[in-house]
């Protein structure tokens, strides 16, 4: 379980990143918005990374995880409803943060030993 977590975790990174790439690049409100929310993706991951290894030592640490993951998780689902995704989009997106969210509860995927495992 830890190693799909981090596989995970690093998916959520990258895919914030490319969400910053894809920024439009017309400097608008909507555009920077759009480079917050990869922004946040991003933080998401990393933050999911740091639960993975030293989550079961630092139980805020893993608590505040888990509750970042449900609310990105039900974000993800708004902001495809409204921004009319397509349902492989869609399904996608918030399976992936779903399957990450279900994984910061399970206590065989976040670290006890605070020792750094290899992806």
């Amino acid at each position: 379980m830890r190693k799909v977590y981090g596989i995970l975790g690093w998916g959520i990174i990258a895919l914030g990143i490319l969400h910053m790439a894809s920024t439009p690049r017309a400097l608008t409100a909507s555009a920077v918005w759009f480079f917050g929310g990869g922004i946040a993706m991003a933080l998401t991951g990393a933050l999911n990374l740091l639960s993975r290894t030293y989550g079961g030592t630092a139980p805020g640490l893993r608590w505040t995880c888990v509750g970042t993951n449900a609310a990105m998780t039900a974000f993800a689902l708004v902001a495809g409803w409204v921004g009319r995704a397509s349902v492989g989009e869609l399904v996608t997106i918030v399976g992936w943060m779903g399957a990450t969210t279900v994984l910061s509860l399970m206590p065989s995927a976040v670290g006890t030993t605070g020792k750094r495992d290899a992806v």
